[in-house]
């Protein structure tokens, strides 16, 4: 049975900081979310509020008010937010402590542990509360060295990478996996963040918590047992970042370590540059590029999920067709139409890949 749940975004959950609430209102989830704690969007339902279907989910100004107002008690107080660096935001910390207070275990996916905060971890240890930290790294022990095993997995395996970070890679692995699965295929995802973790991905570990010298080993061993436990058609591999972003490159693990020889690249066409570099004039490489770069690594792009934030309804088409047209590739808004147009595609490298 699930614990339940509520999630925590202070203002913060109509931005891109509230990602991992985003991905916990649309599941899946460990938890069964019961209501969400959001200043900003108080009254309204998360589901709603996010992409305009109600999950019946109800956001409180802060959890009082959600003492008040919600009949279930939840077990935990998960931190819905991933913000830059992976700080706790100050804001933040009042209603955690007073969470405590109440009784809640505390989950938090950030870089910043609270179980190494002598105030919060004081307040737990009195109520007797856990403090979960979702990247708190495993012991050295406990990590794997790439050792090649990977050549024996059966099931190909798809990356799903982006020209940028928080483009919504993780959501798109499950929007892919909906559309295998209509199509009879049975389709596996490795998680490679936090929110993977807190959505029950049973397979993955969190790549930016690992030291360098063993992600291609936690990568591999990731897919080898998801292999082993679950024998799927294909295995699709969640990206990080993108493979030149300079405030965090990451990718080449994916395609390389994980031999990933198929990718579904996502992008943002009314994205310029990279996020939070505005400032740096970092400049997005076009597509066309970054299909080319891939295809060096010798992996193949096998269509395009765009992500629609801040792209207008009138322009979308036209965005699309811009990039089917310089790529010869199948784009889709998986938001808003889900994946199916890009099975064919997906179906045709695994049957490339038995040959």
């Amino acid at each position: 049975m699930r614990r339940t749940a509520v999630v925590f975004t202070d203002r913060f959950f109509q931005t891109p900081e509230a990602k991992t609430a985003h991905g916990l209102v649309r599941g899946p989830s460990r938890f069964e979310v019961l209501a969400l704690i959001d200043g900003e969007g108080a009254g309204r339902d998360a589901g709603e509020l996010l992409d305009g279907k109600r999950r019946d989910i109800p956001i409180f100004a802060d959890l009082a008010a959600m003492q008040r107002g919600l009949p279930k008690r939840p077990d935990c107080f998960v931190l819905g937010v991933a913000t830059s660096g992976g700080v706790l935001p100050p804001s933040m910390r009042p209603m955690i402590l007073v969470a405590i207070e109440a009784g809640l275990d505390i989950v938090n996916g950030l870089h910043e542990f609270l179980a190494d905060d002598a105030e919060i971890a004081a307040a737990a240890k009195k109520k007797g509360v856990q403090l979960i930290d979702v990247r708190r790294p495993k012991p050295r022990r406990e990590l794997h060295f790439w050792t090649g095993a990977i050549r024996a997995v059966r099931a190909p395996r798809i990356a799903v990478l982006g020209t940028d970070c928080a483009l919504g890679k993780r959501t798109t692995c499950h929007v892919l996996s909906d559309a295998c699965r209509r199509a009879g295929l049975k389709p596996a995802i490795v998680a490679t963040g936090q929110t993977g973790w807190l959505q029950g991905v049973p397979h993955g570990f969190v790549l930016d918590s690992t030291p360098n010298d063993f992600v291609s080993g936690e990568l591999e061993h990731a897919i080898v047992q998801c292999d082993r436990d679950l024998s799927p058609d294909v295995i699709f591999l969640e990206g990080q970042s993108a493979l030149r972003n300079p405030s965090g490159p990451c990718g080449a693990e994916l395609v390389l370590s994980g031999e990933a020889h198929g990718v579904i690249l996502q992008h943002a066409p009314a994205r310029h540059c990279f996020e939070d570099q505005e400032r740096l004039g970092n400049v997005i490489p076009p597509v066309t590029e970054e299909i080319a770069l891939l295809g060096y690594y010798r992996s193949r792009v096998l269509g395009l999920t765009l992500n629609h934030h801040d792209l207008p309804v009138e322009r979308r088409e036209s965005a699309r067709a811009e990039l089917q047209r310089a790529t010869g590739l199948t784009a889709v808004y998986p938001l808003l139409e889900g994946a199916d147009a890009l099975v064919p595609a997906i179906r045709s490298h695994l049957q490339e890949h038995r040959r």
